[in-house]
């Protein structure tokens, strides 16, 4: 009995190939031409606190598009960190809410892009977390992506 495998290998060519996955859209080209935040930007982190914490992990330096976007989430004094309260917010003038856009990627240990596609320039976000004590816990960072 012969077969025809040649169907299958193609498909399981583009499933392991580049070509079957997209990009994940962080933040468009329209989104990038917003105008700055006015004034400072606020992160509230004085004193000692119990609240969750918010560590940018990667990318490190100015790395080109798509890139690997990695946070890691910290609890303490036994919390744990509520994934459905996290908020992604690119301060922008208005500010855009990414959370819709990175909620597949959210996990109670962090957030995890692998492909992460943003046009190049320099993108100040903020991530906001709780835990289950209902602590709060923010973290400001800034993405530089050079030009491909």
């Amino acid at each position: 009995m012969k077969r025809n495998f040649l169907p299958a290998l193609i498909a399981a060519g583009l499933l392991f190939s580049g070509a079957a996955r997209a990009a994940t859209q962080l933040i468009t080209e329209e989104e990038a031409k917003l105008p700055p935040p006015k004034g400072a930007v606020a992160a509230d982190r004085r004193g000692i606190l119990r609240g969750p914490k918010v560590e940018f992990v990667s990318p490190s330096d100015s790395v080109s598009s798509p890139l690997h976007l990695v946070l890691k989430f910290d609890s303490f004094g036994g919390a744990k960190i509520d994934p459905d309260s996290v908020k992604v917010m690119f301060l922008r003038t208005p500010n855009v809410d990414l959370t819709a856009r990175v909620k597949p990627f959210i996990q109670a240990d962090g957030i995890n892009i692998q492909d992460a596609e943003l046009p190049p320039g320099d993108y100040t976000v903020r991530v906001d977390v709780k835990d289950s004590d209902g602590r709060p816990g923010t973290a400001v960072f800034t993405l530089k992506v050079a030009p491909r």
